[in-house]
């Protein structure tokens, strides 16, 4: 199967490198500013939101200077006071010589005297004109000169910071990433404060020209796993890039595999602790939800609110989640399977409760759970489609008047909603959504194993399981490190979670160039030396 999907992957990429891209043509701009403008204007197919202001600079005012911009995507405000009132001030441009001065001199003078942006940039070809442009960036160009500029102006309406809806904390900060790169990037470099905070930037999709940015830690982050993120975003040559959940399908180890092998988040504490950890962020222009590479398996059962919490209240709770996690991958088909073939593990007293239950049932347990257990996914779904006051009426109401009006009805018993509800309220438990919808599939595979050859089922499904998920490696790290292989030095902060002090280092397998947090010369929590 992994074969297969290398296949599939392969050649699904070798058919986009294969289409012809219409932009990739290059045109050098005109010394003529109508002509430019032609140019950009059929380029975008003379669009309703592109804005063209054509006006005179200079005097005796026979210079036309024509700014470009797209309506939404550029701060208005921003691109008056630096651009259009900076040129149209200006009555000096040309007066100090007879005739006039030569179109590039007046070039440089209005980038190094009248151009007051942040940043301004030259474009000599079409093609980074538009990519300037469809950026949020102010195109300036002058008659008589065949280069363009591009000033820093991006703006327009953006979602503004608030708090995680997925991801909430008692005690931990309260601000989520948006939709905005430069947004994200910056509420990073607000916690870290390190020159060595590096941001690798590119632009993916050859239609959607989606900014892409990679960010780690120059000196903790691995030089291979850079390099590694760098080739395998660089393979990813599609149209259109719509989300980070793209880039995630495109870099994965594995794409069959049930596991989520890319860590994702909304919250800027979670990203900045793993960057300090070694690992690479990947934030995608648009998206609110980043990628951290590489993830491990018990990192989706950890939460920012283990590092705000005393340590062992964290270690309680990391206990509770394991241990719901359990429940919910094998609660149904433990229960599918003493009733069907091992009644005698089940104490006589409970035993004869349970079939009293089931003698009015028609189905077998099989098929009760399933119905059950699709049923509530039916409304767990439902619930999140639906607006949300809606929402979570129908959620709890429907699973309620169901439930009860199906054990009256004698089509379930009440033993099995109990476990269905159990079920449930533990997936609810797991603190990443991806790890959830998980073992939400697992979950069924191991109910029909369980009904097929009860414990023994069980049993071959939980090593078949064990055996896939040690075989896996996000960005050659093993996905169930630390646990195999066993790192002890790691374990500080794996299902365990111990004082800040004792986790004097980073983890060995994902940093391997500075892994000690604590200053040897220092000395550790107890005075000794780190080295």
């Amino acid at each position: 199967m992994k074969t297969w999907g290398r296949m599939f992957k392969k050649k699904t990429q070798n058919v986009f490198n294969d289409e012809t891209d219409s932009s990739s043509i290059e045109y050098d701009l005109s010394p003529s500013l109508e002509d430019n403008i032609g140019k950009v204007r059929e380029a975008l197919g003379h669009s309703g939101d592109l804005i063209l202001r054509e006006f005179e600079m200079g005097k005796p005012l026979i210079h036309k200077v024509a700014t470009i911009y797209f309506n939404g995507l550029t701060d208005k405000d921003l691109m008056g006071n630096l651009v259009i009132e900076k040129l149209m001030a200006d009555i000096n441009v040309v007066e100090n010589k007879e005739g006039g001065w030569p179109p590039d001199q007046i070039g440089a003078y209005v980038k190094d005297h009248l151009l007051t942006a942040t940043h301004v940039e030259v474009a000599i070809d079409l093609k980074k004109l538009l990519s300037l442009l469809l950026s949020g960036q102010t195109i300036v160009l002058i008659d008589g000169w065949n280069q363009a500029f591009a000033c820093a102006s991006q703006g327009g309406e953006i979602r503004s910071i608030q708090e995680p809806t997925t991801e909430s904390s008692v005690r931990g900060p309260k601000e989520s990433f948006t939709e905005s790169l430069i947004t994200n990037t910056s509420l990073i470099r607000r916690r870290i404060k390190s020159p060595n905070v590096w941001l690798e930037t590119r632009k993916l999709g050859k239609i959607t020209q989606t900014d892409i940015g990679v960010m780690y830690i120059n000196g903790i982050a691995n030089e291979k796993l850079i390099n590694e993120v760098r080739e395998r975003l660089d393979k990813i040559d599609v149209d259109e890039i719509q989300g980070s959940n793209t880039i995630e399908e495109w870099i994965a180890d594995d794409i069959l595999t049930p596991w989520p092998t890319i860590m994702t988040t909304e919250r800027p504490d979670v990203v900045s602790g793993n960057l300090l950890e070694g690992r690479i962020a990947i934030f995608v222009d648009g998206t609110p939800i980043p990628l951290i590479v590489p993830a491990t398996w018990n990192q989706f059962f950890q939460t920012a609110e283990d590092y705000y919490l005393r340590w062992n209240i964290s270690v309680f709770l990391r206990f509770i989640r394991i241990i719901s996690f359990l429940i919910t991958l094998l609660g149904p088909s433990l229960f599918i399977a003493f009733i069907s073939f091992h009644p005698e593990l089940i104490p006589t007293p409970l035993l004869i409760n349970l079939a009293a239950q089931r003698q009015a049932i028609p189905f077998p347990v099989i098929i009760e759970a399933l119905l059950m257990e699709f049923t509530f996914e039916v409304l767990r779904e439902a619930g999140i489609r639906m607006p949300r006051p809606v929402g979570q009426a129908v959620s709890i109401v429907g699973a309620l008047v169901l439930g009860e009006a199906a054990v009256s009805a004698g089509i379930v018993s009440s033993a099995m909603v109990i476990v269905v509800a159990a079920t449930a309220i533990a997936s609810f438990t797991i603190p990443h959504y991806s790890m959830t919808d998980a073992v939400r599939l697992l979950r069924f595979i191991m109910m029909l194993l369980a009904s097929t050859f009860g414990l023994y089922g069980i049993g071959l499904g939980v090593i078949m399981l064990v055996s896939h998920t040690v075989s896996l490696r996000s960005f050659g790290i093993p996905y169930l490190a630390p646990f195999a292989p066993l790192v002890v030095a790691d374990q500080k902060d794996a299902i365990l979670r111990l004082p800040k002090p004792f986790m004097k280092n980073r983890p060995r397998l994902v940093s391997q160039k500075k892994t000690n947090r604590i200053d040897s010369k220092k000395g550790g929590p107890l005075g000794e030396g780190n080295e």
